[in-house]
């Protein structure tokens, strides 16, 4: 629910309120965002009174002499007015001047949000949402920089139910002359700083998703990306606590972004003590030039409160994301159990051996056979064949068909492998087109996993990945898509952009990407994707408004996994995480772990099996049909069950639960991850469930 009275704007979630006005000066104040608050009998006391100017601050203007926006709390700040904190918005205007004056001009309140013109976004649905806050729940505020007649549009939706609150930008350029565009954050953030905790989630390739926390003091911490796309290095996702938050208790925030690309999020505590928080896209290497009368619009960022601890904000996360992100035939339906060719073959396989797999795969109990790298071109390792897309008839004599119909004939779903935004130099492809590879003309261009990126923000490249994805799609009875991307970018450039638009790059490319996406997921609508990028190198909310499931890392060692899958569940949904049991020893850590424990931990996920069922031994074939019986019979809990994290002691132990929708269920996981001599018994607390009921209680225990 979104209310204006005079100058003042309050935005109310079921348990939150967000509030600011419009100063005398035009400026947008930010007030207070926090629980739910009552504002009937005014909002002066959550006003900051000033009657001069601290120190050396500068003085706005003379009509505004005891406004300095150094120490002001506010909405969107921008260079070269007096605030010296991280700015929200940066132009280059045709006189050379780097100086923006943006205030308010007018606003509009709106029952339906509209949607974004070029990027993914937050929708409002037939959900339980929508019952609640169909009135007056989308925000836009237009400012005005008069002096370069420069539109900035801000946005706010709320989503009431999910205690969530989004919010966008948009820069139109109504001047006579072009402008650069050096920086559009999608949202910020002012509040007085009240001893917070910064909680980031880095990591790298096979090690997704540590939690690091910092206390923050003055200073700025960035949390963001320059891989181009959102990386694992540093996730969008990111949480602001009391520093004494836990799990159950105290006041916490998560942020993310709706973005695929380079992402930037600046956390920055003034000598003011004042807290600001911008996020939005990596102003690093970016720059867009705008034409008169041209519009930018920069993606969603999303934003939620709870003072319920970390499970109370991960709570909102995901039920937004469940609601509001992921979309289409595969939103609430039940995930299908799936076995994985790739690390039990590699790229040696045949028809008859995957069969044959694929016929110990069904005796467990498992309903989709997946064939991932090494079916097309010359792909005999991961040198070659990348941008060819037709069958290898060496491993396929009957090509893709002929296996999918052998494999349909057990009673089993199939599904492929694809990596359609990579050409290898050894390639039909890239000998045919060398300019639709990413590249400086004249230079050496670098090689990630030997492959080269194709040139998204060319339409004919788009057009061909179109053309061979649907001719691949339709070629079989292929109900699932893995979508990999195997490399991080280098050497920006692309022929089809004029000298001075080559800093549009990395976002002309992600939006190039959503073009593809969105067309094919709409023309197979019944295909379930999953999206991946070695692992979880692009594992954001961007992807999931395409693909309804992302795997979360190629490393499926128990024990890592517990730490990378918690990690996750902070900002994400157990159903949009796949997660599969793999060999022994593992391929990622060498590491032996019991066929249980890697069930038990991958079970808190999308179950997939990605292992050599032909040479487990008996007992161990005998626990996988055991396991997948398990995993069906709870599987909604599973998959689509609220999340607790109970215990991530030290990440030695660790402990998870899962309550289904009306409690009446609920399964837990306790992991101790090392052996400790003399040590006391560990006890289970529960979480979620009905205060006076009573449960029947069964232990797995292995």
């Amino acid at each position: 629910m979104i209310r204006r009275d005079n100058e003042l704007f309050v935005l109310d979630t079921k348990d939150s309120s967000y509030c600011f006005r419009i100063m005398p000066s035009g400026h947008l104040e930010h007030l207070y965002y926090g629980a739910k608050i009552d504002l009937s009998a005014g909002f002066e006391a959550i006003i900051e009174k000033k009657r001069f100017l601290g120190g050396n601050q500068i003085a706005y203007s003379k009509e505004y002499s005891t406004v300095g926006l150094e120490d002001l709390c506010l909405e969107m700040s921008s260079f070269g007015k007096g605030d010296v904190r991280e700015p929200f918005i940066e132009i280059t205007y045709a006189d050379g001047s780097s100086t923006c004056d943006f205030l308010f001009q007018e606003t509009r309140i709106a029952s339906e949000k509209p949607s974004l013109k070029t990027l993914p976004y937050a929708y409002f649905g037939q959900s339980e949402d929508s019952k609640s806050d169909v009135d007056n729940i989308y925000l836009e505020i237009e400012l005005i920089d008069k002096y370069y007649n420069t539109r900035l549009i801000l946005t706010y939706s709320v989503f009431y139910e999910s205690n969530v609150i989004t919010r966008s930008a948009k820069l139109i350029n109504n001047s006579n002359k072009k402008i650069k565009l050096d920086r559009l954050m999608s949202m910020q953030l002012d509040l007085d700083n009240d001893d917070y905790k910064l909680s980031t989630f880095r990591g790298a390739w096979a090690r997704e998703m540590n939690r690091h926390d910092l206390h923050l003091e003055q200073g700025i911490i960035i949390n963001d990306s320059k891989a181009g796309t959102s990386s694992n290095r540093s996730n969008p996702f990111f949480i602001l606590s009391d520093l004494n938050s836990n799990e159950e208790y105290g006041d916490c925030y998560g942020f993310n972004l709706i973005y695929s690309g380079n992402h930037y999020a600046a956390i920055e505590v003034n000598s003011m003590d004042k807290l600001r928080v911008v996020q939005g896209i990596q102003p690093s290497g970016f720059q867009f030039v705008l034409d008169p009368n041209e519009l930018f619009e920069g993606p969603e960022a999303v934003i939620t409160y709870s003072n319920k601890g970390f499970t109370g904000m991960s709570h909102n996360m995901h039920h937004f994301i469940r609601n509001h992100i992921v979309r289409g035939e595969w939103k609430n339906k039940l995930r299908p159990i799936l076995i994985n060719s790739w690390e039990a073959n590699y790229f040696k396989f045949n028809e008859d051996k995957l069969v044959k797999q694929a016929k110990a795969a069904k005796e467990a109990g498992i309903e989709l056979f997946v064939l991932d790298d090494g079916w097309f071109g010359k792909r005999n390792d991961d040198t070659s064949s990348l941008g060819d897309w037709q069958e290898n008839k060496k491993k396929l004599r009957n090509g893709l068909k002929g296996l999918a119909d052998r494999i349909n004939g057990l009673g089993m779903d199939f599904g492929i492998w694809v990596e359609p935004e990579m050409v290898n130099e050894d390639s039909d492809c890239y000998r045919l087109n060398p300019e639709w590879a990413v590249g400086i003309p004249g230079r050496e261009n670098s090689l990630g996993r030997n492959q080269r990126i194709l040139d998204l923000t060319r339409e004919d490249v788009r057009l061909y990945i179109i053309e061979e994805m649907t001719r691949v799609f339709s070629s079989a009875n292929i109900t699932y898509v893995k979508w990999d991307m195997n490399r991080i970018f280098s050497d920006y450039y692309s022929l089809s952009l004029d000298l001075d638009q080559q800093k549009e790059f990395s976002h002309r490319y992600v939006m190039g990407l959503y073009k593809v996406m969105d067309i094919l997921v709409k023309r197979f609508p019944k295909i379930l994707f999953e999206s991946c990028a070695s692992g979880g190198n692009r594992f954001d909310l961007g992807m999931l408004c395409y693909m309804p499931q992302i795997w979360s890392s190629d490393n499926t060692d128990a024990m890592s996994r517990s730490i990378i899958q918690s990690g996750y569940s902070y900002g994400y949904p157990v159903s949009v995480m796949g997660a599969h049991v793999s060999g022994c020893p593992n391929h990622q850590t060498l590491r032996n772990v019991s066929i249980d424990t890697r069930f038990d931990v991958a079970a808190f996920g999308l179950l997939g099996y990605e292992c050599n069922l032909l040479e487990l031994s008996s007992d161990e074939k005998k626990a996988v049909t055991e396991q997948i019986k398990f995993y069906k019979k709870y599987r909604r809990t599973l998959q689509f069950g609220e999340f607790y994290r109970i215990q991530n002691k030290d990440n030695k132990i660790i402990k998870w639960l899962n309550v289904n929708q009306d409690k009446s269920q609920a399964i837990g996981l306790f992991l101790q991850k090392e052996v400790t001599p003399n040590y006391s018994y560990g006890k289970f607390k529960t979480r979620g469930l009905k205060e006076n009921a009573k449960y029947h209680f069964t232990n797995h225990q292995h």
